[in-house]
Parts: structure tokens; C-alpha cells; sequence
């Protein structure tokens, strides 16, 4: 069968040459497609594979789902030192390079939008994690004399025993701490940033063990900064890193591209 177009992202042209043995998705290597002033980097794919069907099945094979996820992660990022790009969604594939430019024509003026409140911007990610026993002495509700499950069991979390009742002192100071740290932190962050937004927190886990290393997570943010004031804004995360509550760990990567603010019709806010 023939192959479709791959999309990965749309930027403005763009001068210095991304790397020579880059390999996108399916092994296929990244291409440019131009329309009015607007750049669309794309490769081609095996239709049976990318086609809807094809994607219904392998969408569920986590094996497949992290070699492409990692691919397309790799262009995008390769894209990042030689342009702002707007990433497209994860999987956005059209039948031809006639489609692709159809794509740029009718979201031409959204696109050039986004790409100017963008520009020179990347994106940082930061997350604090609460570990090992603080975590565990700000979480853990006594069994209650003959009762068969802990107390609380089937509540949400912090609506347990009132403080002081069945807990060991101290219960809870911790996680407060680390939690107030990191509301701080996520104010300072957000002051020297263009915008910020707050993720759902979650739990970075692979394997059991690496749960417990890294703990509950108490702040998952992502911050839009421009990149001439990057390294201002690591050294702020730096300072934060070296007096932390006990148990709490502070987690910075980047710089992304601005995939948590590239979308099209630019709302949200901090």
C-alpha cells in the first residue's frame, strides 16, 4: 500500500539544516512541505499501518506506542533548536502532501497566531515529589481496634481521624510542609514566566520500586518562558533545590518545545 504523511509539527521557515541521520516515525526521515509562508514537517509512513484500523490495533500495543511516541519526540525536539514549532497531536496523519497543505490554508491565520505568541519561547516542566517516610507518616491511617480495613478506607484523602486522634506525633507536618513548599514554588515560577499550567499531579512510575523513590507528587507544572531568560529560571528552581522540606525532591526538564501552549485557539491561562 502507499504511504501517508505523517505530520509532526508546523513552524515558519527556516534556514539551519536539522540533523543529518534524524529519523523520524517508521524510520522515515523528516521532509518539509511549504505553503504560504507556513512549514509543515512530515514523513511518510506505511499506510496499513497508520491507516485508522491500523492505528485502532497498535494504539494498544504499548511496545509500538513507545518507539513512536519516542520518535516523533525526537523531531520535535530537533525542531526545538532550530525554530519554534507547533506541535501537532501525537498520531496526526493525512493522505498526502496536498492534504498537508490544505491543513496550513485553512488554519493559516490561527497557526501564524499561535507561532507568534511562541516565538523564541520554549517550555520547562517542573514537578515535586514527597518521598519515602514523610510520605508515608503524612498518609498512613491506624487500624481502629476490631475493625478488619484502616480507617478511612472508602473516604478521600485528608478526611481520616482528626488530627492528633490514633496518629504518631508530628502526623501530617510533613506533607503539609512539603505542600506549602511547593505552592511557593509554583508562585515564584509563575511570576518570572510568560504563562504557566497546572497538570493533574501524578505519580512518575515504571516500577514499584521507582514509585515509592520518587513518591506523591505534589506540584506537575509547565512554564512558558522565553529562552533568552531560561537560564534565570533554572537558577530559580536550583536555589529552591537546595533547602527543600525534608523528603521533598524538585524535578526539572527541558527545554520543549511549548507543547502544553500550542493550542490553536490560544486560551487558557495561569
Amino acid at each position: 500500500m502507499s504511504g501517508l504523511r505523517y505530520v509532526y509539527a508546523v513552524c515558519r521557515p527556516f534556514e539551519a539544516a536539522l540533523q543529518a541521520q534524524l529519523a523520524g516515525v517508521a524510520g522515515s526521515p523528516p521532509t518539509a512541505v511549504h505553503h504560504q509562508g507556513l512549514v509543515a514537517v512530515v514523513s511518510t509512513v506505511p499506510a496499513e499501518e497508520f491507516d485508522e484500523a491500523g492505528l485502532r490495533v497498535r494504539m494498544e500495543d504499548p511496545a509500538w506506542l513507545t518507539a513512536t511516541a519516542r520518535a516523533h519526540e525526537q523531531v520535535i525536539d530537533a525542531l526545538t533548536t532550530v525554530t519554534t514549532p507547533l506541535p501537532l497531536r501525537f498520531a496526526t496523519v493525512l493522505p498526502d502532501d496536498s492534504a498537508v497543505r490544505v491543513l496550513l490554508e485553512t488554519h493559516a491565520a490561527e497557526i501564524r497566531a499561535v507561532l507568534d505568541r511562541l516565538a523564541g519561547r520554549v517550555e520547562w516542566s517542573v514537578r515535586v515529589y514527597l518521598q519515602g517516610e514523610q510520605r508515608e507518616q503524612g498518609e498512613r491511617r491506624e487500624r481502629p481496634e476490631g475493625h478488619g480495613r484502616p480507617e478511612g478506607h472508602g473516604r478521600p484523602e485528608g478526611h481520616g481521624r482528626p488530627e492528633g486522634h490514633g496518629r504518631p506525633e508530628g502526623h501530617g507536618r510533613a506533607a503539609e510542609a512539603a505542600g506549602r513548599f511547593a505552592a511557593r514554588l509554583h508562585e515564584e515560577l509563575r511570576a518570572g514566566a510568560e504563562d504557566s499550567r497546572l497538570r493533574p499531579p501524578r505519580t512518575l512510575r515504571v516500577t514499584e520500586e521507582e514509585e515509592n523513590a520518587w513518591g506523591r507528587n505534589l506540584l506537575d507544572a509547565a512554564y512558558l518562558v522565553p529562552r533568552r531568560q531560561s537560564g534565570e529560571f533554572v537558577e530559580t528552581v536550583d536555589r529552591a533545590r537546595e533547602t527543600p522540606p525534608e523528603g521533598v525532591r524538585v524535578h526539572l526538564t527541558g527545554p520543549w518545545a511549548p507543547y502544553s501552549f500550542a493550542s490553536l485557539d490560544g486560551g487558557g491561562g495561569r
